[in-house]
């Protein structure tokens, strides 16, 4: 069971006029630098929270249909399902009707339902199913909680300030607890 990231949101959650106005840059040297910033803090809180922060495409593969009807969906939160897919024993594909699944878009992970005597094994044994859903908060950095814009706007400090992997003396890298206090609310935890 995997998800493959399709779409990349369209956007970053923070600006970088936001996050210039934050680090009190005021000069463009650094402007490349910080996109980047931007970009991997947003990809750090998205892994560590296992959400999608701005509206992206995702595809699940498993392997068949669970015995219960209730497929797990991360990230979150899940905005829709988009397209459904099964592999016959030839490789060919056959779309399933996004209709037989109800979201629960209330849970995390967000689940989705089906009745599993309605819809057809796969034919073959490995990623027979296919599965496209929407997640994210929406397509505008506006959508994302303030909470984890915060988180992003931090962890962008912190890694502009210490551009080092490691600070002398220490063996691990380590990040404010600010920063996994602000995303603790929002993990996903696996079990």
């Amino acid at each position: 069971m995997s998800s493959i990231l399709l779409t990349p949101a369209a956007v970053e959650p923070v600006t970088l006029a936001d996050a210039k106005a934050y680090l009190r840059v005021a000069h463009s040297d650094d402007d490349a630098v910080i996109a980047a910033l931007i970009a991997g803090a947003r990809s750090h809180v998205e892994a560590q929270t296992r959400r999608a922060l701005i509206t992206q495409t995702w595809r699940l593969i498993r392997d068949g249909w669970p015995p219960d009807g209730r497929i797990a969906v991360v990230p979150v939160p899940l905005r829709s399902v988009v397209a459904a897919r099964i592999y016959d024993a030839s490789g060919a594909t056959h779309a399933i009707d996004t209709g037989a699944f109800v979201a629960d878009k209330a849970t995390v992970p967000a689940i989705l339902a089906f009745a599993p005597w309605t819809l057809t094994e796969p034919g073959r044994a490995a990623a027979g199913i296919e599965i496209d859903v929407e997640a994210g908060y929406g397509a505008a950095p506006a959508n994302v909680p303030e909470t984890l814009r915060q988180a992003l706007l931090l962890l962008v400090a912190h890694w502009y300030e210490n551009r080092g992997l490691i600070a002398v003396g220490q063996t691990v890298a380590v990040l404010p607890m600010a920063i996994a206090a602000l995303i603790a609310p929002y993990r996903v935890l696996s079990l």
